[in-house]
């Protein structure tokens, strides 16, 4: 392992074994998605949305918190190690869910699925970044990126057609403890890749002092410009899906809609999100990062404004797709952004710190959708959370610099 290579085509094997694994870590979140919010209506009878959408608020504090932690204990012990550790907790949520006999069970496997993601989507993200050269870190984010939200689209569609031929519980969940043994046996083949991160550290011999988690995290979240324009499109950014993944089942669900057709609608979001980010991901290595950032927050909310004005199947499936590709304007982005501003030995802790405040996206999400759609309605509550990514889409227009390239 002396003489270790960079590159993705000099790693090409390692590269696909990690597009694999996380298909398989996106499919543990799309398992829940069309269906967890109709059990917690029609099985444990939650006629708050605060109460209803609770399970996503765990699921978005315990992925934000551990995605903080995930970073810097990457940088100390090992991505792999990470890595099978998240698989060994994610084995509980399936089986949780299955057994649940009040939702307080739910929440609590939530916050277990949420540690089990960010150990999990951090260290495929992590390592893949490790193996590639600087000008390929689009390139290999946007296929994390894609595989993962393909694989929360195609168990979107799975587990509500399960749902729909057998019931809400137990039986798609039973996909779930394949899902885990499969991405666990992977994670086990595939090779570490500290060797990459020294030699990528001897080659950017500049700014290679010793950094503090403090300081890391005083960078990424407020004093960088570049850094913090990022922190905030990515938690708004959240902040939007964890409103969609909680209320659009029910928005659409008092339009009318069928479970199946639900489970489309809800489906094509990440699909398109998932979709998309390959050519994102690999377009901003060529035109820059700047220029997708800022227009996918615009498109994310006027995304949102036009799925609320339409009223028919058809014009839902076309927003849905729309938000699906403003999000992935900026999903493997502003990663790739982050990648070039923060140095080798502290980039793993400087991307935990912005998924730290990218999946706490969820929780306010959640939270704000909630309070709102109990206050004044679930349409209300869509239509105000879109204010938030367009704010965003004005910051990073007026704060970020163009960081392809910026350090290398």
């Amino acid at each position: 392992m002396g003489n270790v290579q960079v590159g993705v085509r000099e790693n090409i094997t390692q590269f696909v074994l990690l597009v694999v694994i996380n298909l398989f870590v996106g499919s543990m979140v799309g398992l829940e998605r069309t269906i967890l919010p109709i059990i917690g209506e029609e099985r444990f009878g939650l006629a708050s949305m605060s109460a209803a959408l609770s399970f996503i608020i765990s699921f978005g504090f315990s992925k934000a918190i551990v995605n903080f932690f995930a970073g810097d204990l990457a940088d100390r012990i090992g991505r792999k190690q990470v890595l099978l550790l998240g698989w060994g907790i994610g084995l509980f949520v399936p089986i949780m869910v299955i057994f649940a006999h009040a939702w307080w069970v739910v929440i609590v496997a939530n916050i277990l699925l949420g540690i089990n993601q960010a150990l999990t989507w951090s260290m495929t993200v992590n390592m893949k970044v490790d193996l590639a050269k600087s000008t390929q870190r689009g390139l290999v984010v946007g296929f994390n990126e894609f595989a993962g939200y393909i694989g929360v689209a195609i168990m979107a569609v799975v587990s509500g057609y399960v749902a729909s031929t057998y019931s809400l519980s137990p039986e798609p969940f039973y996909i779930g403890i394949a899902l885990v043994i499969v991405g666990f046996i992977l994670s086990l083949i595939v090779q570490n890749t500290d060797q990459h991160v020294k030699t990528q550290t001897k080659q950017q011999k500049a700014g290679s002092d010793p950094v503090s988690t403090w300081e890391v995290f005083k960078r990424t979240s407020w004093k960088t410009p570049n850094l913090a324009s990022n922190s905030f499109a990515g938690l708004t950014t959240n902040l939007k899906d964890g409103m969609a993944w909680g209320l659009f089942p029910i928005f659409l669900t008092s339009g009318g809609l069928s479970v199946g057709q639900i489970g489309t609608v809800v489906a094509i979001y990440p699909a398109a999100w998932g979709l998309f980010q390959l050519f994102t991901g690999l377009w901003s290595d060529k035109i820059g990062r700047k220029k997708l950032i800022v227009p996918g927050m615009f498109v994310q909310a006027l995304s949102l404004w036009f799925i609320l004005i339409v009223n028919t199947y058809s014009l839902w499936i076309i927003g849905a797709t729309l938000l699906g590709i403003g999000t992935a304007m900026v999903y493997p982005t502003i990663l790739a952004s982050i990648s070039d501003v923060a140095h080798p030995e502290w980039r793993a802790t400087s991307m935990g710190v912005y998924r730290f405040w990218r999946d706490s996206g969820y929780a306010f999400g959640a939270l704000i959708a909630g309070i709102i759609a109990d206050i004044i309605s679930v349409n209300w509550a869509i239509a105000l959370v879109a204010v938030l990514p367009f704010i965003s889409g004005i910051i990073a227009w007026s704060k970020m610099k163009e960081t392809l390239l910026a350090k290398n």
